[in-house]
């Protein structure tokens, strides 16, 4: 009996404490995706709006992915992406600035310029440039270390079937559809890839992970899906059918390095400086090559087999479904030595990835055990622009 009564004790105990644990969530908006802040090393959840977090359980859900075989949904987000940008470009939506800056926590001394009445518009806001020094690029010099190209949240797999399996949804996503150029998927096949997710409240600009030459660019017209992980893992087919740009980048270290900017809802533009999109021009790393304009987005770094070896604590964490919080400049990863390359073929490194996984419930876990989580500290332009026809 006394057995008994301890057991309902604990439970009763667990249960009330998850309970007042996702109040306080709710109540402070941390709803999205969890995070670990690579600076802090803290384990998050991403601060979301909860209409917005309630909109995507419902996009996304099992009953309207089968509802809407017609497309409407892509449709209408792509009307509505076109009437939120209309939006944002006007004089009257500055005064959306300092709410958004207060909801989001944004440090303006990181920006510049850092006092929004200098802002004539929410895009413009958005598209605010870092500040000089904000954000050095890890190792600069050194092209045998490549960089994150965005402040944004990251997973990185070592090739795309445990990128499938973990992160990346999609009835018929594969890279062939991604890319739409069979001549030039041929080199990127089961690779490994970086995954980068740009909030609202992100700096709508980004940069080149490694010094090379542009080989190769190509424009796909497209919906305006959500991106946000919810979407990102459903069977709708976010990254292939989203409007997108891709550069393809030789370099010394890495071979054929992949770039592809990829619009989401409420994004009404990706735009690759012209630089980056001439054939021929060298880009060196950390470099800004683009920027989108207002609203969320993603971005997918592909690299060939055998080249790189992702940081650990990135790994680590996206092998338990958890995003990094990180900014650009920091450290993505360094070029495999050849000796690494001998132990074992890609697929099998993958294989023995894979059977790493731990399943980890971030948000029944108490401060200490979330300590444990250990995180090393880490002129105008001319752009093609892709806008929503």
């Amino acid at each position: 009996m006394r057995r008994l009564l301890a057991f309902v004790h604990s439970y009763v105990s667990n249960l009330l404490d998850e309970v007042l644990g996702w109040c306080n969530l709710i109540q402070n908006r941390e709803v999205g995706w969890p995070t670990v802040d690579r600076k802090t090393r803290k384990l998050k959840r991403e601060q979301q709006p909860i209409l917005q977090k309630l909109k995507l359980i419902a996009l996304f859900s099992p009953l309207i992915e089968w509802v809407d075989r017609t497309k409407i949904m892509g449709l209408c987000l792509r009307d509505n992406s076109t009437k939120e940008g209309k939006r944002e470009r006007t004089p009257r939506s500055k005064i959306g600035i300092r709410p958004f800056i207060e909801f989001y926590h944004i440090n303006m001394e990181e920006f510049t310029p850092s006092d929004i009445k200098e802002y004539n518009t929410f895009e413009d806001f958005l598209t605010r440039e870092h500040a000089r020094g904000s954000r050095p690029i890890f190792e600069e010099d050194d092209d045998s270390r490549a960089v994150v190209p965005s402040d944004c949240r990251v997973v990185v797999y070592p090739s795309v079937h445990p990128a499938q399996k973990f992160w990346i949804g999609g009835q018929y996503f594969s890279i062939t559809n991604l890319l739409g150029d069979p001549s030039v998927t041929k080199s990127f096949g089961d690779v490994p890839i970086a995954s980068f997710h740009l909030g609202p409240q992100d700096c709508h600009r980004y940069h080149s992970p490694v010094t090379g030459t542009v080989r190769w660019y190509k424009q796909f017209s497209g919906d305006y899906y959500n991106l946000d992980p919810w979407g990102l893992r459903s069977r709708v087919d976010v990254l292939t059918s989203n409007a997108r740009c891709a550069v393809r980048l030789e370099t010394e270290k890495y071979g054929d390095v992949m770039f592809v900017a990829i619009g989401a809802s409420e994004v009404g533009a990706v735009n690759f400086y012209e630089e980056a999109t001439e054939i021929g021009q060298k880009i060196h790393k950390g470099q800004e090559i683009g920027k989108f304009e207002f609203g969320g987005s993603s971005i997918l770094v592909l690299f060939q087999r055998g080249r790189i070896v992702f940081d650990e604590d990135l790994l680590d964490l996206s092998n338990e479904r958890i995003m990094v919080d990180v900014q650009v400049g920091m450290s993505l990863g360094r070029l495999q030595e050849k000796r690494e390359k001998k132990r074992g073929k890609p697929e099998e490194q993958a294989q023995v990835y894979e059977k790493r996984e731990v399943e980890v419930n971030v948000d029944k876990r108490s401060d200490s055990e979330k300590d444990e989580i250990h995180v090393p500290p880490a002129a105008k332009k001319k752009t093609k622009v892709l806008r929503i026809p």
